[in-house]
């Protein structure tokens, strides 16, 4: 499957917001998925209570903030497209925290459509630093035996 667009340029140019939003709440997904699963969670319980930890408004919008100041210009441009995109704002979430997860999301999506997986894992792994940690404290996990940038690199 290819993952560029046609003209083998993206930049985020040529999608909406919220189009880019709904992109990179997968990819998150993807990615937290996959963590859990390189730290050999397997339990599919335990991985969905784990997974919201991480992809919930209230998380994404945390992380967000952890990593705002370490953008780019363009990057930040891409999250304000997505934070200001005419969304419905669930009851589970304030709206401040959703329209800024919404923005992160839109910013991840617009990085993997430009191909930009090594940018990817390296804002969610800072962003998601705390809740990592958190992570392998409550399932005893040994922190130098796996990590999420090791675990992609020797697939690739």
């Amino acid at each position: 499957m290819n993952n560029e667009c046609s003209s083998g340029t993206h930049s985020g140019g040529t999608h909406s917001g919220g189009t880019l939003a709904y992109l990179g709440d997968a990819v998150m997904e993807v990615w937290v998925r996959e963590l859990l699963l390189s730290f050999g969670i397997t339990k599919t319980s335990v991985c969905s209570t784990e997974a919201v930890k991480f992809v919930s408004a209230k998380a994404q919008c945390r992380a967000y903030e952890s990593i705002s100041d370490s953008l780019t210009e363009h990057e930040t441009e891409i999250f304000r497209r997505g934070r200001n995109a005419h969304v419905t704002v669930p009851k589970s979430a304030g709206s401040y925290e959703y329209h800024t997860s919404t923005g992160f999301e839109a910013l991840i999506g617009s990085l993997w459509l430009d191909g930009e997986r090594e940018r990817i894992n390296e804002l969610l792994s800072h962003a998601y630093r705390d809740k990592i940690d958190d992570l392998m404290r409550r399932h005893e996990l040994d922190g130098a035996k796996i990590s999420k940038g090791d675990s992609q690199n020797e697939e690739n």
